[in-house]
């Protein structure tokens, strides 16, 4: 394990590495974990990388499994950074680009999270592994387990798609509907869990999911040549990219591969569940329990973040903001992608476009600025959700 040791977010305890653990035992925080980052500066240097393997395992100095046999990976990261010409054009800017999660193992930017979070929980000699889900979660966390030989279990929505469900199962997870929201699925999960002694792999309910998460913040840095771009626009759920890319920026200037340049962070949600919006507005350190959220963007449909004060801090300290799209903006946002640029977008990477409009227009974004835009999956699993608003 090359982990140094595990820091809880908000008060100053820390934790030995070794041990299966969740959130903090003294104030029920996320816990990061953290390294030797003097020591991996030695090795994991801006021309080390160009012989390295295409995945997030490239950044290995930083990511908590040392030995590669350990590694449970189906080639998850180093996806494209596109350069989107057409899209910019019709958005009124100049530097587009998009960095494109769909083509990860099962679909979605979720296979880098679970893939170190799996291998963890394997390692610290877990034998059964769950989590709730809005769908591409439950999915990559079956892969994984799969991958691993491990018992997986899946607590997702009663509304969720049904190819989410097919895919869920191929993998040999036991997967269980539940009425509600995510939220609901998640206190199933974590009664179940407690009872049976399964590795819960929840949003930042452990500490390595966000490990994994974090390598598209060092993606962006190289595929951009070390110089980080003026904002990156992300969907935000549970926010745990958004969350991993900010502390990667701070491990990344710590050994000298970038400088203390930060983009602007910018979280998207939806009109019908924005309480990191509302939050950020209101000028809160969290935010609050959302009432009735609804939208056809199941990965967005999170009315209750874990990490939310760690989003509202990241988008703080950046000088970024938060800002919420319609259904009808995430549709055409979605569809703006595709017949621009040729990409089928999953409904939060539409969502993303639509905000950057909004910016745009607003002026809180200039047409010359540099903007990154996360599209976290692909559009084909969502065919159920968007095809009734098309």
């Amino acid at each position: 394990m090359s982990v140094l040791r595990l820091d809880c977010t908000k008060c100053d305890r820390t934790y030995a590495p070794g041990a299966v653990l969740n959130l903090c035992t003294t104030c029920n925080a996320p816990l990061f974990a953290r390294y030797d980052l003097e020591r991996a500066a030695k090795t994991l240097r801006r021309e080390a990388l160009a012989t390295r393997e295409r995945s997030m395992w490239r950044y290995h100095e930083v990511l908590p499994v040392a030995d590669p046999a350990q590694r449970l990976s189906l080639g998850e990261g180093w996806t494209p950074l596109l350069a989107t010409p057409r899209l910019a054009a019709r958005l009124g800017m100049k530097q587009v680009w998009v960095k494109d999660e769909s083509g990860n193992p099962t679909g979605s930017f979720k296979a880098r999270g679970l893939s170190a979070a799996v291998s963890m929980a394997k390692v610290l000699g877990a034998k059964a592994v769950c989590l709730p889900s809005a769908g591409n979660a439950g999915s990559a966390l079956a892969a994984y387990a799969a991958r691993g030989g491990l018992e997986a279990h899946v607590f997702v929505p009663r509304d969720i798609a049904s190819l989410f469900l097919l895919e869920t199962r191929a993998y040999g997870a036991h997967v269980e509907t539940v009425d509600g929201l995510i939220t609901d699925a998640g206190k199933v999960c974590a009664g179940l869990a407690r009872e049976h002694g399964w590795y819960e792999c929840a949003t930042l309910k452990e500490p390595y999911r966000v490990e994994g998460k974090k390598t598209m913040g060092y993606e962006v840095a190289e595929q951009l040549g070390w110089t980080l771009p003026d904002v990156i626009l992300y969907p935000t759920g549970g926010g745990t990219g958004l969350i991993g890319m900010w502390k990667a920026f701070e491990e990344m200037e710590a050994m000298g591969l970038i400088d203390s340049k930060r983009p602007r962070m910018v979280a998207v949600q939806a009109e019908g569940c924005a309480p990191i919006v509302k939050a950020h507005e209101e000028g809160r350190p969290d935010a609050p329990m959302w009432q009735g959220a609804t939208t056809h963007a199941h990965g967005l449909r999170v009315p209750k973040a874990l990490g939310d004060f760690l989003i509202l801090r990241a988008v703080k300290e950046s000088g970024g903001t938060a800002l919420s799209v319609t259904e009808a903006e995430i549709v055409q946002g979605t569809k703006d992608l595709a017949s621009a640029e040729g990409l089928f977008a999953a409904p939060e990477g539409g969502a993303c476009v639509a905000a950057l409009r909004k910016l745009q227009a607003s002026g809180q974004v200039t047409p010359e600025e540099s903007v990154v835009v996360f599209n976290t999956g692909t559009g084909f699993k969502y065919v159920e959700n968007m095809a009734p608003l098309w």
